[in-house]
């Protein structure tokens, strides 16, 4: 493996400094005043140092002044004292409301910062395709981001303010040792270099140590949340697996810890060693000072001048070396942000709102489907008509490809091959959220919102999710109405275990909720209904299902289920098999066929005999 050269290693680190100008444009959009007080503050904060440095060069040179002064004089030499006394104490004072103010100011502003890159994040999140949530690179990414995100783009700036403030004291700080010896300059400057590069090459193994354990950290993630939210503890204390999922959270701690621990001890050993050549250099200048007021080539007042400003300036070049070592690591941390919100998302929406034939359906045209990274097809060459006005249903064994059509069908997914067409436009040229606003749809794995009843119900419709009529009337036309008057604040009542008075449904209750969500969408045009009553009984199925046919006589239906009692109501049924459709037609003419839909008739009407 070829080492890289010093200009190589060089260019390397300062390349990452990229994302710095993204931290600011950030953090000044975060707010911009509270951005510019701390730029002055900071600015303040690097000039009054070294003026109170040099006011207590003038305080030592009148004391001695003062001491030697004869009789008639020594009044006017003490009061001279007393002035530079209260001037050094003005700027010390002044130096800490500079200090305070810009301490307030990184307070408010990391609260705002924190909560603008959660949006920023989340705002992302929102642009993003279902394949991306599917994804364990995007998670990763996502995990990436999270971690630090909201702090980062803060200490950068602030870390960017520190070096300009070490920076104009390095100046003066250079400039009074500069009348002493250029000599003392240069010692300055290189004495912190080594402990310097060192931060800086561990800074590096650091991040890439975090960036190498996405991995883990979700998974410690996913097996904290199995071990303590209510969807999950139930099989947790009955199949007895808590201890081990904990063993493996540990494990995975355990295995973290370790190389962490190595890291630092490794940076703390050479951080003292090399830490120890700044202190050798700020004695030997401390002794060279000494001897020079010895000499009397400098007076009493100029030596402690001359040790303070070497002090000063020796912790200046240490902080300016950390800040630029710190700001190294924020970028690196940064550059996870900036990947994750640069994660690029191809076109999902046209800007067509409306068909050129709204006759004609929904139309699918040799489609197929093929999910990230696998060579089988979800779906085949997959050609359908479902007209204007018509019921279909869906039969298939589970992973023959039936919710995956609805999912092409609403966008989430784009055909691998193939076109759908909405009302003889393809539905890349809809812009999406017309099309899904022309779609009302209830998938098996329903989401069990932790909100109001009404809420729950409302969201079916977001435009409209406050019209409490229509909230009510689709709970009725979800047969959820009936239990939703009995409960203590009906449609204002709180759902699920997360908050105080929440209530728990059972999963025939909570289906009877997404079914009624479903129904909000009274202006849709097509109506999706995915293993919509597989928790209800066959009473409340019947009843929904007659009541459905009313509520879609002029509009297209498609319902996925694995009940014939369901099935056959549809003017249209399709059997899929491996992502084709192996056999269509009506109930009757499917039974004639005697073919797998027969076959799986008669095998579900045994049951039932």
């Amino acid at each position: 493996m070829k080492s890289s050269t010093p200009v190589q290693l060089l260019g390397k680190f300062l390349s990452v400094f990229k994302h710095s100008r993204v931290a600011v444009e950030i953090v000044w959009s975060t707010h911009a005043a509270l951005t510019v007080t701390m730029a002055l503050a900071t600015l303040l904060a690097g000039l009054l140092p070294a003026a109170i440095a040099w006011v207590g060069q003038l305080i030592v040179d009148a004391v001695v002044a003062a001491i030697q002064a004869p009789a008639e004089t020594k009044e006017a030499a003490t009061r001279l004292t007393l002035f530079y006394v209260l001037c050094e104490a003005g700027l010390v004072i002044f130096m800490t409301g500079v200090q305070r103010l810009n301490t307030v100011c990184q307070s408010i502003l990391r609260v705002l910062l924190g909560n603008r890159i959660n949006v920023m994040i989340l705002e992302k999140s929102l642009t993003l395709e279902l394949q991306h949530f599917e994804d364990s690179e995007y998670y990763d990414k996502l995990v990436r981001a999270r971690r630090e995100a909201s702090s980062r783009p803060l200490s950068l700036v602030v870390r960017t303010f520190d070096l300009l403030r070490e920076s104009i004291s390095l100046v003066s700080y250079a400039y009074l040792l500069f009348q002493f010896s250029p000599w003392a300059v240069l010692l300055l400057g290189f004495a912190g270099l080594p402990a310097f590069v060192a931060e800086a090459r561990f800074s590096g193994e650091a991040f890439r140590n975090q960036r190498a354990r996405s991995a883990e950290r979700r998974m410690q993630i996913y097996l904290e949340m199995v071990l303590t939210r209510e969807d999950g503890v139930k099989e947790v204390k009955l199949l007895k697996i808590g201890r081990m999922f904990l063993q493996r959270y540990i494990d995975i701690f355990l295995n973290i810890y370790k190389e962490d621990r190595n890291l630092v001890l490794r940076r703390g050993f050479w951080g003292y060693v090399l830490g120890l050549l700044a202190s050798a250099a700020f004695y030997f200048a401390y002794g060279w000072v000494v001897f020079a007021a010895i000499a009397a080539t400098i007076t009493l007042g100029q030596m402690t001048m001359y040790i303070a400003v070497f002090r000063q300036g020796q912790n200046s070049v240490t902080s300016s070396l950390t800040a630029i070592n710190g700001m190294y690591e924020d970028n690196l941390y940064l550059s996870n942000l900036v990947e994750f919100l640069e994660h690029e998302v191809p076109e999902s929406t046209g800007s067509q709102t409306e068909g050129p034939d709204p006759g004609d359906g929904i139309r699918f045209e040799n489609v197929s489907f093929y999910y990230p990274n696998s060579n089988i097809p979800a779906l085949k060459d997959v050609n359908l008509h479902i007209r204007s006005g018509e019921s279909l249903a869906i039969v298939g064994e589970n992973g023959s490809g039936k919710t995956t059509l609805i999912k092409l069908l609403t966008r989430l997914y784009t055909p691998t091959h193939g076109r759908i067409l909405l009302e003889g436009l393809d539905l890349r040229e809809w812009d999406i959220e017309a099309l899904r606003y022309k779609i009302g749809v209830i998938f098996q794995d329903f989401a069990r919102y932790q909100l109001k009843v009404g809420d729950n119900i409302g969201i079916g419709d977001v435009e409209n999710m406050h019209e409490r009529p229509q909230v009510e009337a689709a709970a009725r036309d979800g047969l959820a109405a009936d239990f939703i008057q009995h409960m203590p604040e009906t449609y204002d009542t709180q759902l699920g275990t997360w908050f105080k008075g929440g209530k728990e449904l059972s999963g025939g209750q909570w289906q009877k909720v997404a079914l009624a969500r479903a129904f909000m969408r009274s202006h849709a045009d097509v109506l999706i209904l995915d293993e919509p009553t597989a928790a209800i009984d066959a009473q409340a199925e019947a009843d929904i299902f007659a009541h459905f046919r009313e509520l879609t006589a002029n509009r297209i239906s498609i319902i996925i289920s694995h009940r014939f009692s369901t099935v056959r109501i549809a003017d249209h049924i399709i059997v899929l098999d491996h992502g084709q459709i192996k056999e269509e037609g009506s109930h009757d003419s499917l039974l004639a066929l005697n073919g797998q839909y027969a076959k799986l008739f008669h095998l579900q009407a045994q049951g039932y005999q």
